[in-house]
């Protein structure tokens, strides 16, 4: 994330519309010119607008770009209508029918339908919204059909929320929260399972599942009011509380 400020910044602060761009220069091309508003400190370049550097391509309807005390001294980015970017340099990219750069505070958002956001190995999806804050090290993935991929993890739910670190150059996630009215959905290399409040914690390599719990592995299918799971030595525990009994199904051969 700090990586996608500084991309922002660097094609903010050599903001010159280039003809022919050469290495190190950003082009800016849009059908319906630059207006610049000097009280209200923003410019706005409106219809088909392309945004091209060395380390960043943007594409979008409408950018309007906020300024604090001159055009270079940015303070945000907003792009919308079916906007998309790409730095290939970086392996950063995303769309959306929204998407909002806060430069000063390094916080990304993604919003509508069909929004993806995809940090090194990371993806992340939702019709709803996707928030990236590079300081605090979180993100937050809100709304329907919100998904997260990663390399050893996927989930799906309504609401999933993270923290990360940065470990040679790459995000890292080491905390997760998440939850679904419904129910959540998280797989790993052979387990599946459901609930509708999970944590993950990768210190600990743990993963707890609280509410109406089900865990699935081969023929195995277990169930109750709470569930850990040990991702390290790839072993779990189910349980139930009050009068409630665990339920243990073993599906034959033959069972699909």
């Amino acid at each position: 994330m700090m990586r996608l400020i500084l991309i922002f910044l660097i094609v903010i602060w050599n903001l010159n519309i280039a003809y022919g761009r050469n290495a190190g220069e950003t082009e800016i091309t849009t059908e319906e010119g630059i207006e610049v508003f000097q009280e209200e400190k923003y410019y706005l370049l409106k219809k088909n607008v392309q945004i091209n550097s060395d380390e960043l391509k943007l594409n979008g309807q409408v950018v309007k770009i906020y300024f604090e005390d001159d055009l270079y001294d940015i303070r945000e980015l907003i792009a919308n209508n079916d906007v998309s970017f790409i730095s290939e340099q970086f392996n950063i990219k995303g769309k959306g029918e929204n998407v909002e750069f806060n430069v000063k505070d390094q916080i990304i958002f993604v919003y509508g339908i069909n929004s993806e956001l995809f940090l090194e190995t990371t993806e992340m999806l939702s019709d709803g919204k996707i928030i990236v804050d590079n300081v605090k090290g979180s993100f937050i993935i809100n709304g329907s059909n919100s998904e997260l991929f990663s390399e050893d993890i996927y989930i799906n739910a309504t609401k999933i929320n993270g923290t990360f670190e940065i470990v040679d150059e790459k995000r890292d996630i080491v905390n997760l929260f998440v939850e679904d009215e419904n129910k959540l959905n998280i797989k790993t290399d052979d387990i599946v399972m459901y609930s509708k409040k999970a944590v993950y914690n990768k210190s600990k390599s743990i993963i707890e599942l609280f509410d109406e719990v089900e865990i699935n592995r081969g023929n195995e299918i277990i169930t109750g009011d709470y569930g850990i799971l040990d991702t390290n030595k790839n072993s779990y525990k189910v349980s139930s509380k009050n009068s409630k009994k665990v339920k243990a199904i073993i599906l034959g051969s033959d069972d699909e």
